[in-house]
């Protein structure tokens, strides 16, 4: 039988984190009535991380493209499911978002995303200031968290899939290009995310990171700055909360 539902997973050298991720995402499919598969893609990886998402049960999707947008379409392609659901490989989803997503899409939604709250200690900046701002940002505009994004295949082919030429934002992108298609729904469901890159990275980077961003716009999304994109393509820093 074919799953209904395919949940897409980028990954690159994410074997520590991404245990948790196959787990929680197999405790949430195993509550749907629909048959459903996971599909990991493993973007170059150095370390155990194919391993890791076979012993969890996904399919592997290897690939060579350090360039989120690509590997995203790459593991859509490779999907079979008519639903598509996005989660990061830092991620922990909940049976309660899993579920409100069939719902929505089943109720004819186009695609969404939902509340995203973030795991261990985050620096106070972020807590009060940046956090608040871009979650409240996210929901009025009405555009998904790239931790989790769902849809329609038939939507996501419609919208143009995601963006590659980007290399940041292009949940963003996709989200608006998936309203413009049909009925977007943000889910008051919540999953977890890992807040390493705000544990990792100081006030000041991500200020300066953001704000180039933002200034740039969708143009300054597409170049492969080392100054702007590093927090997503640089070498990865450790997490001082790792093995607490």
């Amino acid at each position: 039988m074919n799953p209904k539902v395919s949940i897409v997973v980028p990954a690159y050298n994410e074997a520590a984190l991404l245990p948790m991720t196959l787990q929680s995402i197999r405790e949430a499919i195993a509550t749907l009535d629909e048959p459903a598969e996971i599909i990991v893609v493993d973007d170059d990886s150095t370390d155990a991380t194919a391993e890791v998402a076979r012993a969890g049960g996904a399919v592997v999707v290897p690939v060579k493209c350090r360039q989120i947008s690509r590997v995203r379409n790459s593991g859509a392609a490779a999907a079979r499911g008519e639903w598509l659901i996005f989660v990061d490989a830092d991620t922990q989803i909940t049976p309660e978002a899993v579920q409100a997503t069939v719902r929505a899409l089943r109720n004819g939604a186009a695609g969404g995303g939902c509340r995203v709250k973030f795991d261990g200690y985050v620096p106070f900046y972020a807590r009060r200031i940046l956090l608040p701002v871009f979650t409240r940002l996210y929901f009025w505009f009405k555009l998904a968290a790239g931790c989790y994004l769902y849809c329609t295949r038939a939507a996501f082919e419609q919208a143009g899939r995601f963006d590659e030429r980007m290399y940041a934002g292009e949940e963003a992108a996709l989200s608006r290009a998936l309203g413009r298609v049909g009925r977007f729904v943000l889910l008051d469901e919540m999953v977890t995310t890992s807040g390493r890159k705000l544990r990792t990275y100081s006030m000041l980077e991500m200020m300066w990171i953001l704000l180039r961003l933002a200034i740039g716009g969708q143009r300054g999304a597409m170049r492969k700055e080392r100054s702007v994109m590093q927090v997503w393509y640089g070498p990865r820093r450790d997490d001082p909360s790792a093995g607490e």
